[in-house]
């Protein structure tokens, strides 16, 4: 099983998720048979040890700094706008395309899961960040390779579990 690094797709929840593209990219996966509900919750529903891991440590880090590392108050996990899968929250459900993400004082991101049925590597994971300061840029800088490589993963284990 292949995952692919792709240019962004051109879809209506991505031209809409954010006034601001500051980073993007998209990592594509094969042929899923599963819906979007499932493929997401494959993808952000769980991780790897290690990987809860670097969240954990990220969240002791960026505490001092006053971002966001709590569960929210309205968090609840319906498959629904406003829903949670994972740690993000739906913003999004549309046939062939869910929006997943978070604001926070530094940046706010946004995760497409879309199902292109164009080709084989089908479906596309495109995370989308917008940068509300210089703090939020110093922290991409630093969080980027993480963030490839766990992405990576994360599309790589969901095409694992389904198959």
């Amino acid at each position: 099983m292949k995952v692919k690094v792709e240019s962004t797709p051109e879809t209506e929840g991505i031209k809409n998720a954010l006034p601001t593209i500051d980073f993007s990219d998209t990592f594509s996966t094969t042929n899923h048979q599963d819906d979007l509900a499932t493929i997401s919750n494959l993808v952000f529903g769980t991780a790897p040890k290690w990987i809860e891991f670097l969240l954990k440590l990220r969240n002791s880090i960026v505490k001092v700094f006053g971002l966001k590392t709590e569960q929210p108050a309205d968090f609840h996990t319906n498959f629904k706008v406003g829903g949670y899968i994972g740690f993000f929250k739906i913003y999004s459900i549309e046939e062939k395309e869910i929006i997943l993400g978070a604001d926070d004082k530094h940046l706010n991101f946004r995760v497409s899961i879309y199902n292109s049925h164009e080709s084989e590597f089908n479906i596309k994971v495109t995370t989308l960040v917008e940068y509300n300061n210089s703090f939020g840029r110093w922290y991409m800088t630093i969080v980027k390779p993480f963030h490839h490589v766990v992405v990576k993963v994360m599309v790589k284990q969901a095409y694992k579990r389904q198959v």
